[in-house]
């Protein structure tokens, strides 16, 4: 058994770090290195069947993950966009598919089957590579997310569907809905026991207070849901995704997900390996072209109909190429659907070969076309800039996140008017939902400034602190062309603070030094501190280091001269809360002798 753990191990260290470092992601990586260890490559695997069995309770574990993260309540406002999108992705998919295995001589059955199972894509890989790139949060990602989320949820009823499609195919007798009331009972045992059952049980495993139980009682409940629905013929990450969502609401919900994150990791990677193991190279070989023609078939069709449903819902053009390029891929639901259709005599047995060497395929190129297409239209699909045209405020703001936000509504209190500069077209779309005045504009180019009347402004506040070049052209093109206007500027970091001090902003703050500072007050106080003594050590703090940061700035950008006086800095200050505790405690013992005197 180790040699076996050892190699997969070995393999996923070697590869996964060489796609990352090339920029074409993990999941790449672990299906590069299935196919290079298994039946198709140096051979050194051969149960292909069994590691895939395995491994597949990494999608179940990351099924159980996003259950937690739906609260019920969550998943029932998201209903018009899991149900919108999603099933018109899944409908119109399924159609098309449908409609040309048809065309290729199959069946009516077996068609719908085949264009149902082509219409899901890869839940796993498709969130593994947002996760990756940290897209998830946008249209793209979300929108993709609600239709993975339909998907999951309408594999359910198709694969109790199928035995039904197999007796209609034959007999036309009724004699399989049987095995529908069977999932729909299988069901109702999870949701009814989750409701009821589980907190209860959570509650007596964390009293125990015993980790290691509580990481088993986790992997109980996820394997346990799995095995039921299995057990009825329903996809395993049915059972896990129901206890998810009905442990969503619950106290457990951030231990059970720091729990089984580390599990699912490690077997995601395994199955991703698995899935690249499973490529029949010798099947390519005897017939590379009608291979590559499904394959990249599959890709086209459902990247044309992912765009079409994209700007159906209102995405932009690069959102929806984006979606397109995502979740083009088959799933691997389509595997197991495919399986259950060859079990139940829908399918032949060289058709599922194919269909899963297909799916194999596409995802494997998923990442690769993913990673190649980078920012596909990130330039041509933006917005036009907005025509400025706006009266003299005395306050321009350029760049209205969370910082610039905050500045702007104690503005409208104190009715004060202000201009709002911001760059990012997304952020523009969702502040100008809360009625914020705000023009998509690049503060940077000196005729948006103009336009904006910066010469007559009273301040102009710089609230970009990402990317740090930007912020500083910002600054320096206002101090050029407008130096009479005072400027105040957030910087990220010190040294950020530092260069825009060289290009004679006003006032600097650093983003989070006061909310530390006033974060370290709460500590000092919770650690027995009185209040009086934690403001004024905190006080002392920050004008010493406000004094320090005013001399560093003069030698900051002689890197050794600079670590010299931070060192001394430190030594500095060091000395100066050591006497002022020396002080102090001499003060206690003048206060304590005059007190017995006076006694």
């Amino acid at each position: 058994m180790l040699p076996p753990i050892a190699l997969f191990l070995a393999a996923a260290v070697i590869f996964v770090p060489l796609f990352k470092r090339f920029g074409l992601g993990a999941v790449l990586g672990y299906l590069a290195a299935g196919l290079v260890i298994g039946p198709g490559g140096l051979r050194l695997v051969s149960d292909v069947e069994a590691v895939l069995h395995v491994s597949e309770l990494g999608v179940v574990m990351l099924l159980f993950l996003i259950g937690l993260e739906l609260q019920p309540r969550r998943l029932w406002r998201l209903r018009a966009r899991v149900f919108g999108t999603g099933g018109l992705q899944v409908l119109l998919t399924t159609i098309t598919l449908g409609a040309i295995a048809y065309g290729l001589g199959q069946t009516p059955t077996t068609a719908l089957v085949v264009g149902f199972g082509l219409a899901m894509s890869s839940t796993a890989m498709v969130l593994q590579m947002l996760e990756e790139r940290k897209e998830m949060p946008q249209p793209h990602g979300r929108a993709a997310f609600t239709i993975l989320l339909f998907q999951d949820i309408s594999i359910i009823p198709f694969l109790a569907l199928v035995p039904l499609l197999a007796v209609d195919a034959t007999t036309g007798t009724s004699a399989g809905w049987k095995p529908i009331f069977i999932a729909l009972g299988a069901i109702g045992i999870v949701i009814i026991g989750g409701r009821y059952a589980l907190r209860p049980f959570f509650r007596i495993i964390a009293a125990a207070e015993l980790p290691e139980v509580f990481t088993a009682a986790a992997l109980l409940i996820v394997v346990g849901a799995a095995w039921l629905m299995e057990s009825v013929g329903l996809s395993m990450s049915l059972g896990a995704f129901l206890a998810g969502v009905l442990l969503a609401g619950s106290e457990y919900r951030h231990e059970l997900q720091a729990e089984i994150e580390p599990f699912k990791g490690l077997l995601l990677g395994l199955f991703f390996i698995a899935v690249g193991m499973g490529a029949d190279t010798q099947l390519i070989i005897k017939d590379p072209l009608l291979v590559a023609q499904l394959a990249i078939g599959l890709l086209l069709v459902k990247a044309a109909l992912l765009y079409l449903v994209g700007r159906l819902t209102g995405l932009r053009a690069y959102h929806a190429k984006r979606l397109a390029l995502l979740a083009a891929q088959g799933g691997e639901f389509a595997f197991v659907l495919f399986a259950v259709a060859v079990s139940a005599g829908i399918m032949e047995r060289e058709v599922q070969g194919l269909l899963v060497l297909s799916v194999t395929l596409s995802m494997m190129l998923t990442p690769l076309l993913y990673a190649l297409a980078g920012g596909v239209g990130s330039d041509t699909d933006q917005p036009p800039y907005d025509e400025i045209i706006v009266p003299e405020t005395p306050v321009v703001i350029a760049g209205f996140g969370p910082f610039g936000q905050i500045i702007g509504r104690i503005l409208l209190l104190r009715k004060i008017p202000y201009t709002v500069l911001e760059r990012d077209w997304q952020q523009v779309d969702f502040v100008r939902q809360f009625g914020n005045p705000v023009f998509y504009s690049d503060a940077t180019r000196l005729e948006v400034l103009r336009a904006a009347h910066v010469h007559q402004a009273k301040l102009f506040i710089i609230s970009v602190a990402e990317p740090e070049t930007a912020s500083l052209r910002i600054a320096e093109t206002v101090r050029r062309h407008f130096p009479n206007v005072r400027v105040f500027a957030v910087a990220r970091t010190r040294e950020h603070a530092m260069k825009l001090m060289d290009l004679g902003v006003h006032k600097v703050i650093r983003r989070a030094f006061f909310s530390s500072l006033e974060l370290t007050k709460w500590v000092l106080e919770e650690l027995g501190e009185d209040r009086e003594a934690a403001e004024d050590i905190v006080d002392r703090f920050r004008r010493f280091d406000q004094k320090n940061l005013l001399q560093q700035q003069a030698i900051h950008h002689d890197q050794s001269k600079l670590m010299q006086s931070a060192q001394d800095a430190a030594k500095e200050l060091e000395r100066l809360f050591e006497l002022d505790s020396e002080s102090s405690k001499k003060e206690e013992k003048k206060a304590l002798k005059e007190s017995k005197k006076d006694h």
